[in-house]
């Protein structure tokens, strides 16, 4: 009885909350500073550490449950490439590496309008072969990353690929953003968390004078052949369930192993409620198997 409720308070909070501040009436500096407080309350294990560092010239926070992690993965994190940070999302690093037992680093990438595309995509690959750079083998590393940082993680992977990379064990996307051009985007009967203006401006900030289409920007109109295992985690209740269709629908037509789950009745990233909402627990225990069933024994 206690989950339903939970489930629709959490709802309801996205929506009365955060989707307000994800508005273009909402000044940019503001709504960094009001999404990092509404992320305290994704909370993180009390078993997670973390520690500040710097790789390949871009700060990162190095998260770890365990005394000796079995892997890394590398997490992209969302905001539209516009808000967010390693900090604000501690909640869902945090239980990712609890379980899956790997090491979690998440870069502190450069934000839109400041530093427009290829920014993110360059931090990304600076910090990935700084990890290379210094010993660790790719079979032992993932990549993961939720909306924004979806999207980030399969332009990275492509990226590595056309640069004859090493490329990672796994690929994780929640509620993955990969058509910025938005020229299909789910219609659901309610969205607690994404309003179609503010994804479209911040798409506009992120591409500058470069086209929505390109695939670096919106790997859906790319070639994902080569690419490591994808899962794949949407849910029902978000604009952005269609781009996680076609990003699967895409990736099988290029020959990659692909797992997509659509979970009903959940909204945008509902995995950051993991540790309190049971569906969402169970969603990251599944993407911490899918990390470990493809690294290196």
């Amino acid at each position: 009885m206690f989950q339903p409720l939970l489930e629709a308070g959490l709802r309801q909070t996205m929506q009365r909350l955060v989707r307000p501040m994800l508005s273009n009436a909402v000044p940019l500096k503001l709504q960094r500073q009001l999404i990092r407080q509404a992320y305290r309350s994704s909370v993180p294990p009390r078993s997670a550490r973390f520690v500040r560092d710097d790789l390949g010239d871009v700060p990162v926070v190095r998260t770890t449950a365990t005394a000796t992690p079995s892997g890394t993965i590398l997490y992209l994190h969302g905001g539209g490439y516009i808000i967010g940070s390693a900090s604000t999302h501690r909640g869902i690093t945090g239980h990712l590496a609890k379980l899956s037992g790997c090491e979690v680093i998440t870069p502190d990438y450069r934000l839109a309008p400041e530093h427009p595309f290829p920014a993110a995509v360059d931090d990304a690959e600076s910090v990935y072969l700084a990890l290379i750079s210094q010993g660790l083998s790719a079979n032992s590393l993932a990549l993961a990353g939720d909306s924004a940082g979806g999207g980030l993680s399969i332009a990275l992977a492509m990226k590595l690929r056309d640069h004859k990379h090493p490329l990672p064990s796994s690929i994780t996307c929640f509620s993955p953003w990969v058509d910025l051009s938005q020229g299909a985007l789910y219609q659901p009967e309610r969205e607690p968390v994404l309003q179609e203006s503010w994804t479209a401006n911040a798409a506009r900030m992120y591409a500058g004078d470069t086209p929505l289409t390109t695939p670096l920007i919106s790997p859906v109109y790319g070639q994902l052949d080569h690419l490591p295992p994808l899962l794949i985690q949407v849910g029902s209740e978000e604009i952005l369930l269609n781009d996680a269709t076609r990003l699967a629908d895409v990736a099988k037509r290029d020959g990659v192993a692909t797992r997509l789950e659509i979970y009903n009745n959940l909204w945008h990233v509902f995995q950051v409620h993991c540790g309190q909402l049971d569906r969402a627990t169970e969603a990251v225990q599944v993407a911490a198997d899918h990390v470990r069933a493809h690294l290196a024994s």
